[in-house]
């Protein structure tokens, strides 16, 4: 690893009110350091590094020309908010990003002033934007920011139809609103569909670099005696290019595209923004992902998620593992059965190569879709497919899946469609933190009739319950599996069909049995071993379903042992919650059987290494063992380091 770099008038800066002072020429040098020291920063954490490096001069010229905290700077995903982090006095824990008790990967309300909205989702921040320009002409109190309220929103993010929604409405109103456009021509996968069609025709036309003097759309800021030669200015160079149409018709005012690595061309056009603007205005700003830093420009995703590396050769520092990923099981087996069936297609929505599905679509680019950051569309384009005789494959992860929910509902469960749902990053996901926990799905689909919910246990199991989506037309079907590698199990030559709604027995024992869903199976396995050291052998079963349940198995439990545990990597109301339904239905409990339920708990779990979390969780082996304690009356144990 590289020394840290010198940065001398960095070194000066304990906050944004530090650069206020500064000459336009020291901005400059100011962004060259800040970024030079973002590489140093993650380099020694790992974490999000292309998007950051790509607004280094707009995160300088915003906290240079407005007045933060007091106007409000929202992040959108947020991903690119680390070098924010560094300009506004959190420099020195920059080395905690990501880690248990550290800085968060994103902006967050409780980590600082200067985040006034936390962002992890996309899209988000032209409707909080909004909302703080409401608060703040209502009146809003001071504490709370009677400023600006600024959004800096990709590209990506703009593909997303609350964005639209948001625009409209913030038309409609008229309230001064910044909108800065942060335009990569990439999310986190290149982008797709018409928007990114359009953007790309604003600056295809010709050079924007030949009019960076010109604000298309800044007519109105103008002094008058020169509003008129702007305005035939404007009209000339809109022969050349197509303008910003679209969002003029959303009521905004549209300036762009400009240079956003260019401080000559931002600063005055903040500057000018800043002091005029009475409605609201979209700055349409073209930078690169990655820039300065080679390894990251040349990098398929420019950099976009970094693991430790080296700041000279960009080489990633990576444990190596004898087991697959869960997500590159899932992508085989989804092959395989693509191979077979031409009817098997896959829908994802701008994750691509983190659900697996890049490569189904080198295979069968006819087959695959990525709709972009468009969940609900994404829902119910699968639902559409599914009612045309397709096998759709709806390959999200579960935090993501949240934002589609009306969807799966109304589109998917009350039509009984066979919408096969792959869930990615099941339960807790380490350093992404309470955001991408991946926590809720059960709780929400398990309750919707007809829906068949399943969990893998190990990546074997995930291959069988690949094969069981695709044979499975009777309704909706989801499988859940978690991040990272799998256990090492012996995997099959092909998957095949599960029969619908039945567990498997693990293993056999006597007075209690545990009953598991998903991959904590293993530290079940774990806290077994530690049992059997005191002459207690519990009994293991896998359910795999939580819907429907295996009433033969589970009631069957209930009967031969004195007090059963079920346990998920799930929130409260999923299946240990169906579980405790059917034994209060079927009288059970007053036979005087013992039933916990291990689940997450009720709390948003911050980041750390995934097993930190699922020790706050309570999930881990030694979790489990004195679980089986407590409930046989044997007292707590100490957990075991």
């Amino acid at each position: 690893m590289s020394d840290r770099p010198s940065t001398p008038l960095l070194d000066r800066i304990a906050g944004p009110a530090d650069m206020r002072g500064m000459s336009d020429s020291e901005l400059k040098r100011l962004a060259g350091e800040l970024r030079a020291d973002v590489i140093h920063a993650v380099s020694q954490t790992g974490g999000h590094l292309g998007a950051g490096l790509g607004v280094v001069e707009l995160t300088v010229a915003l906290h240079a020309v407005f007045d933060t905290p007091r106007d409000r700077l929202i992040w959108d995903v947020s991903h690119q908010c680390y070098p924010h982090k560094v300009l506004t006095g959190r420099r020195d824990r920059m080395n905690t990003l990501r880690q248990k008790d550290g800085l968060s990967g994103f902006t967050k309300r409780s980590e600082s002033p200067f985040d006034p909205f936390g962002a992890a989702h996309s899209s988000t921040s032209i409707s909080a934007a909004l909302g703080f320009s409401v608060a703040r002409d209502l009146g809003g109190s001071p504490e709370h920011g009677l400023g600006d309220a600024i959004a800096v929103i990709g590209d990506g993010a703009m593909s997303a139809g609350m964005a639209y929604e948001a625009m409209n409405n913030a038309g409609h109103l008229g309230k001064r609103l910044i909108v800065i456009l942060n335009d990569n021509e990439m999310s986190i996968a290149p982008p797709v569909g018409a928007m990114s069609a359009y953007l790309s025709r604003l600056y295809a036309g010709a050079p924007f670099q030949e009019f960076k003097a010109l604000a298309k759309g800044a007519v109105s800021f103008l002094p008058p005696p020169f509003q008129e030669g702007a305005r035939r200015a404007k009209e000339l160079v809109k022969g050349m290019t197509v303008g910003g149409t679209l969002f003029e018709e959303l009521g905004f005012s549209y300036i762009g595209p400009i240079d956003g690595h260019d401080l000559d061309q931002i600063l005055p056009i903040l500057r000018t923004v800043k002091s005029r603007a009475t409605g609201p205005v979209l700055i349409h700003a073209i930078t690169q992902k990655g820039k300065g830093y080679a390894p990251a420009e040349h990098a398929a995703d420019r950099g976009h998620a970094r693991g430790k590396f080296d700041v000279v050769t960009g080489a990633q520092a990576k444990a190596k593992s004898n087991a697959p990923s869960y997500t590159s099981v899932f992508a085989k087996a989804l092959l395989a059965h693509g191979a077979e069936d031409d009817k098997v297609v896959a829908v994802t929505a701008a994750m691509p190569d983190g659900t697996g599905l890049n490569l189904f679509a080198e295979r069968y680019p006819s087959r695959c879709f990525d709709v972009g950051i468009a969940e609900q569309h994404g829902v119910t384009f699968s639902a559409g497919l599914a009612a045309g005789g397709m096998k759709p494959f709806c390959a999200l992860y579960s935090t993501f899946l949240q934002r589609g929910y009306d969807q799966v509902v109304h589109d998917v469960a009350i039509q009984r469609l066979p919408v096969r749902f792959a869930i990615d990053r099941a339960g807790l996901v380490g350093a992404d933190g309470a955001t991408h926990a991946g926590a809720f799905d059960v709780a929400f689909l398990a309750n919707l009739p007809g829906f068949t919910v399943m969990a893998a246990a190990d990546e074997a199991e995930l291959m069988h319950m690949v094969a069981t989506a695709v044979a499975h037309d009777e309704g909706p079907i989801a499988f859940r599996f978690p991040r990272g590698e799998g256990v090492g199990v012996e995997l099959p030559a092909k998957g095949v069909p599960l029969e619908i709604g039945k567990g498997r027995m693990v293993r056999e024992g006597s007075g209690v049995a545990i009953l598991s869903f998903g991959t904590r199976l293993s530290e079940v396995e774990t806290a077994c071993e530690g049992l059997a050291a005191r002459g207690i052998t519990p009994t293991v079963a896998d359910a795999r379903f939580a819907k429907p349940l295996d009433r033969d198995l589970i009631l069957a439990l209930a009967r031969d042992h004195d007090a059963l545990i079920t346990i998920e990597e799930g929130a409260i109301g999923g299946f240990g919650s169906h579980v405790a339904q059917l034994l209060a239905e079927e009288g059970v409990f007053d036979t005087g059987l013992k039933y916990r339920s291990m689940v997450l708990p009720d709390i948003f779990i911050d980041q750390a290494s995934p097993a930190d979390m699922y020790a706050v969780a309570g999930l881990n082996a030694s979790d489990i063992e004195a679980k089986v304690l407590e409930v046989m009356g044997l007292g707590q144990i100490g957990k075991r380091a």
